[in-house]
């Protein structure tokens, strides 16, 4: 099948897709690649084969989700890969999508900010039942990460919901909490969750932060911009390439999500869940992409007597080593730290006691993130 790959409007680059896999077989004819996806590399004029089907492949629903196999089975496909071009690669987090060569399709006609999409997909990968005559068209072939999630319209805007994992289904609560530490640390570059309950079990929405004029590229996308030198770590590099493209703001911004992941503990701020955001049609960037993405923390997966704020956990993206990380901050200087002292009241506020989380747990929990408060404050007296 030959398509055409869209920005938007603007077309970028033939291929032809195998049938069944969806492979990117071969790259046709070239028109505006200045368009590409970022991190794609050009040789002799022709954009990289082998990226190229990495990227497009990135937008498919990983095999690691949390119930994908029998979701693909009610869905009649073998592999996720096969439903990018159901809905034409189209996503929620850019405007790229491939139009076959002899339609006359239009993004403003079939892309997800300003069209209807089918709720189908989304709720056959939370476990319901398959309707009749399964609607394909779902922005929900699109979303990566390994716990369950699907796309809803409500009140015509565009909402993430998202499922937990066992056994104490905590991941949507620490969105919500996350929230409330934005809040207390005077942040505004964050995505705002809100807990759902249905049947007792939690889930967190939260509105989608890019429109129809922006897409979200990812720091994975962003790295592989420019060739990585011997001489500098990961994270210099990153902060390289973003200099090199132009994103501003970066260095104070990864300043304060550090910040942020130590006090939530959290144990999964890969490359994939940081990024920037850039505008489609001149393709100017705005800046860092808001904190979004951080449910896997606050010891979710942890049995309540191993809850520990001195725990040296793991620690992603720059260094593995939390200490090591922690120094990259380089001025601790704006914490309010007194605002961080309610923190205790907000986790017992928040974390309800539910069939997964008991009274024993949240108070594990609250006093957990003052110790990791005070942790930080003694950081930034060091």
């Amino acid at each position: 099948m030959r398509c055409i790959l869209m920005n938007k409007n603007v077309p970028v680059v033939e291929v032809e897709l195998d049938d069944d896999t969806a492979t990117i077989l071969k790259v046709r004819k070239n028109y505006e690649l200045d368009f590409l996806p970022i991190g794609i590399d050009i040789k002799t004029g022709i954009p990289n084969k082998k990226e190229l089907n990495e990227w497009w492949f990135g937008r498919c629903i990983p095999a690691s989700r949390s119930g994908i196999t029998p979701a693909l089975e009610q869905l009649g496909v073998r592999y996720s890969e096969q439903l990018l071009p159901r809905c034409y690669g189209l996503s929620l987090s850019d405007q790229y999508w491939m139009k076959p060569v002899d339609s006359e399709l239009k993004w403003k006609n079939i892309n997800f900010f300003e069209n209807d999409f089918s709720d189908d997909v989304g709720n056959i990968l939370f476990g319901r039942p398959a309707a009749q005559g399964i609607d394909l068209m779902s922005p929900c072939n699109t979303s990566d990460g390994w716990l369950k999630k699907k796309w809803v319209i409500i009140d015509s805007k565009r909402y993430l919901v998202k499922a937990g994992s066992n056994p104490y289904m905590q991941e949507p609560i620490n969105e919500v909490f996350g929230t409330r530490l934005h809040q207390r640390l005077g942040c505004k570059n964050y995505v705002s969750y809100k807990a759902l309950l249905e049947g007792g079990v939690p889930y967190s929405v939260c509105e989608n932060f890019i429109n129809h004029n922006t897409e979200l590229v990812s720091a994975v996308s962003i790295n592989r911009s420019m060739k990585k030198s011997n001489q500098f770590s990961s994270y210099e590099h990153f902060l390289n390439a973003c200099q090199r493209l132009g994103i501003p703001g970066m260095k104070e911004f990864v300043d304060y999500m550090l910040v942020f992941d130590y006090l939530m503990a959290n144990t999964d701020r890969h490359f994939g869940n940081l990024g920037a955001i850039r505008n489609v049609e001149t393709l100017e960037w705005i800046g860092p992409a808001p904190v979004f993405d951080s449910g896997t923390s606050l010891w979710h997966d942890k049995l309540t007597r191993a809850i520990n704020p001195l725990e040296k956990m793991e620690t992603k993206p720059f260094y593995s080593n939390i200490s090591r990380q922690m120094r990259l901050v380089s001025d601790f200087s704006w914490i309010p730290f007194e605002e961080l002292r309610h923190l205790e009241d907000d986790i017992r506020e928040i974390f309800m006691p539910t069939e997964f989380i008991d009274e024993e747990r949240i108070e594990a929990l609250s006093n957990a993130v003052i110790g990791r408060v005070e942790e930080l404050q003694d950081m930034a007296l060091s």
